[in-house]
């Protein structure tokens, strides 16, 4: 099944073992683009298989998507593609919803999203998994030459073993 990029899910509609074909339109992709502050996201779709057990539901797949982001030195647009495998457990929100408390997160709990009880909003936990894909530092064909003109040092030259070696090569 090919459908919109599903936002929210109704609990009540999903069904164990149910595979979506998602694939973001075009406005739904420049609102993504706009949130994760992408020159473009021309491609964002989801293979998606769901798994309920009462109120938590599992969410297995694999993303795709054709973007540029900027350049972080030159802000030239860069293509990326992301081809990554995803898995979401959506569960109740815990009572209480103690947001002043300090929650620690183990490894196993990074792919944990909490919903209302009513409805899973499976489109911005898979826009969340996007963003976590991206290369955080993008550089342009050109960036290395932009920031030797602007007198930057690379991380070989500023290094502290490179600065003594200059040291050494200047003694008499």
């Amino acid at each position: 099944m090919t459908d919109r990029f599903a936002h929210q899910l109704r609990l009540d509609q999903i069904r164990d073992g149910e595979r979506l074909e998602l694939a973001a339109d075009e406005a739904e992709r420049s609102a993504i683009a706009k949130r994760l502050d992408l020159g473009s996201l021309k491609r964002f779709e989801a293979h998606v298989c769901l798994e309920r057990a009462g109120e938590v539901v599992r969410a297995k797949g694999r993303i795709l998507a054709s973007l540029d982001q900027n350049c972080v030195v030159t802000g030239e647009p860069v293509a990326a593609h992301v081809d990554e495998p995803f898995a979401l457990l959506f569960v109740p929100e815990p009572p209480g919803g103690g947001t002043d408390e300090e929650v620690e997160l183990g490894e196993e709990d990074c792919d944990t999203v909490f919903h209302d009880g009513a409805a899973i909003d499976l489109g911005g936990a898979l826009a969340d998994t996007l963003a976590l894909s991206l290369e955080p530092y993008p550089r342009s064909a050109g960036a290395d030459a932009a920031l030797k003109e602007a007198g930057v040092l690379s991380e070989e030259q500023a290094s502290p073993f490179a600065v003594l070696a200059k040291l050494r090569k200047d003694e008499p």
